[in-house]
């Protein structure tokens, strides 16, 4: 994969298992502008899997981007029932889950943006979000959307500082 002005990937990717047993695939060395830049995709089946073309995560320069999770059981793939504090305990449960597999955790978040179907679920939102971030307050964006995924109440995406070794 090459693009004008850019060098070529340096390796192809590799995919394993990382000390604790989570799946960590798709790892590419990028040179860009002389400086060496790692991508690597993170899998875990403790979160629920992608449901399209996008992956669970990516890490790359000391930072791992999330996708959108929504309430969705990792193990049955169903929206897990209730209203949205019951779906936003899932949604932390799974971005907790996707740090785990990164070696970070919730304490390692610094940006997450909310997206709400309906802004008369903050309240409830935000008081399972404080309780899993306790005194972490990453930064926040929160918004009313027209509609998510399987029709869920809450879904939230997270940016995540990665311990360097």
């Amino acid at each position: 994969m090459t693009m004008p002005g850019l060098p070529a990937v340096l390796s192809a990717a590799r995919i394993g298992v990382d000390g604790a047993g989570h799946a960590i695939g798709l790892c590419q060395d990028f040179i860009l502008r002389g400086t060496v830049v790692t991508k690597r995709v993170i899998t875990t089946p403790n979160a629920p899997a992608a449901i399209g073309p996008y992956s669970q995560a990516v890490a790359v320069d000391g930072l791992l981007f999330t996708a959108g999770q929504i309430a969705l059981d990792p193990v049955s793939m169903v929206v897990v029932p209730g209203d949205v504090a019951a779906q936003t305990e899932q949604v932390m449960k799974n971005l907790a889950a996707i740090c785990e597999a990164s070696s970070a955790s919730l304490q390692d978040v610094i940006k997450t943006t909310v997206f709400l179907q309906d802004m008369s679920d903050f309240q409830a939102m935000n008081e399972v979000y404080a309780r899993h971030f306790g005194e972490n307050r990453p930064a926040r964006s929160t918004v009313a959307v027209r509609g998510l995924p399987r029709d869920v109440r809450v879904e939230i995406e997270a940016i995540v500082r990665l311990k360097t070794s």
